[in-house]
């Protein structure tokens, strides 16, 4: 998918619930991604960590490859990993739609940005907790996407650190940031989405608050209501 095609998808969805495809079932891979078409998802989150740059090891360029098979949904695909630059062409050609890469990865964000954009597809910059916004300010041109890690990077079912959502409006009223699709990844369910809305957060990167519930509709539906209700609220 173009990289125009994928921000025009991303945009009409937002706001976007989109699940992190780590908790799912890979034993019923082609069932699940079913349903969550099905439960009105209308795009799919997938990490790739490397054990390196975090404490864990999930899945590389052969799920990617699978999930792509099985479904035209956008793939936002979150690498957690060193050398990102190393892999962007094999990511893309696997069928990765909008790449995503840690700042604290690299020792210069714009090349890789660089690479993203030569392939045809959508790319952003990955920021962890700790990291100021910053470090990422002069390369936001190149950006179609900023995501912010509201857990620390590695493992899923973290509690959501509040704090970062102060990077959100930094990144808003920067300049190129009005047309950036803002992003948020660790501890969103019920009760910590509707604040990440409220900072101008699009995309709203779920685990635990779809995939260990017994009905993703319903699970999609709640989500997407308390945004509303900070919609009310606002």
């Amino acid at each position: 998918m173009s990289r125009e095609k994928t921000l025009e998808i991303l945009r009409e969805a937002t706001p976007a619930i989109l699940p992190s495809l780590l908790l799912c079932d890979f034993g019923n891979l082609e069932r699940e991604i079913e349903k969550l078409h099905e439960a009105g998802f209308k795009s799919l989150h997938l990490d790739v960590m490397d054990g390196v740059f975090v404490p864990n090891f999930s899945y590389g360029i052969t799920i990617v490859e699978a999930v792509r098979k099985l479904t035209d949904m956008p793939l936002d695909v979150h690498l957690m990993m060193v050398e990102p630059q190393k892999y962007v062409q094999q990511f893309a050609s696997a069928g990765a739609d909008l790449i995503t890469f840690h700042a604290e990865a690299v020792d210069d964000t714009r090349p890789v940005l660089e690479a993203i954009r030569e392939t045809g597809i959508a790319g952003g910059i990955a920021l962890n907790p700790g990291t100021d916004v910053s470090m990422i300010e002069n390369d936001l041109d190149l950006c179609d996407v900023f995501l912010v890690m509201s857990v620390n990077a590695g493992f899923g079912g973290q509690s959501f650190i509040e704090s970062v959502l102060e990077k959100f409006s930094h990144i808003r009223n920067a300049p190129n940031g009005d047309r950036i699709l803002l992003e948020i990844d660790g501890g969103i369910n019920t009760d910590t989405i509707g604040q990440a809305h409220a900072m101008g957060v699009d995309l709203f990167v779920a685990g635990s608050a779809i995939f260990r519930q017994p009905d993703y509709r319903a699970a999609h539906d709640r989500l997407l209501e308390q945004v509303g209700a900070s919609n009310e609220r606002v």
